[in-house]
């Protein structure tokens, strides 16, 4: 098997709409296919996608952000939405980051729209993520998302090793 990248990271949101308003207008994301609901039975939820049978996709839209892999959001009826989302320091906690040209600046920028920003952005002086820029922020409905800048290539590309990939490239 020769794999080529990753296409898409999927994940599920209480509600589809605000999500893509959020990434919309927060970093400039566009739409690129809407599915509407998905006609499944019982057991193609349960065999195909491992959710209990009772449950629906009720819309799934996939957007473009930036030059960087595609986002899969779904949203599913049927569920308890009461779930509290895992921490990331639980097995199965999730983050995305994104590149930005201004870590600093964006989360000015963040903060001034009332966006929960936490603490930062922090710089890394020394070892293998040298010049790299960092802040954690947390989307309307829980999910943590990152913003990432860097100032030239990053410490570990010192000792040589493969490059890791940017949407800059």
């Amino acid at each position: 098997m020769k794999v080529y990248g990753v296409e898409h990271f999927g994940f599920t949101v209480p509600n589809l709409e605000e999500a893509v308003e959020f990434f919309e207008t927060v970093f400039g994301a566009v739409t690129a296919l809407e599915t509407g609901r998905v006609d499944a039975d019982d057991e193609y939820m349960k065999r195909r996608l491992g959710v209990p049978g009772h449950c629906r996709i009720e819309n799934i839209k996939v957007l473009r952000v930036g030059n960087g892999s595609n986002l899969e959001i779904f949203e599913y009826s049927g569920d308890d939405g009461d779930a509290v989302l895992k921490r990331n320091s639980q097995p199965g906690g999730f983050h995305m980051a994104f590149q930005v040209d201004d870590a600093n600046a964006a989360a000015g920028r963040l903060r001034s729209r009332g966006i929960d920003v936490l603490y930062g952005p922090t710089f890394v002086e020394s070892g293998p993520m040298a010049g790299l820029t960092w802040l954690y922020l947390r989307a309307p409905w829980g999910q943590f998302l990152e913003i990432v800048s860097m100032d030239g290539p990053l410490g570990y590309a010192k000792d040589g090793g493969p490059r890791l990939w940017s949407p800059l490239d």
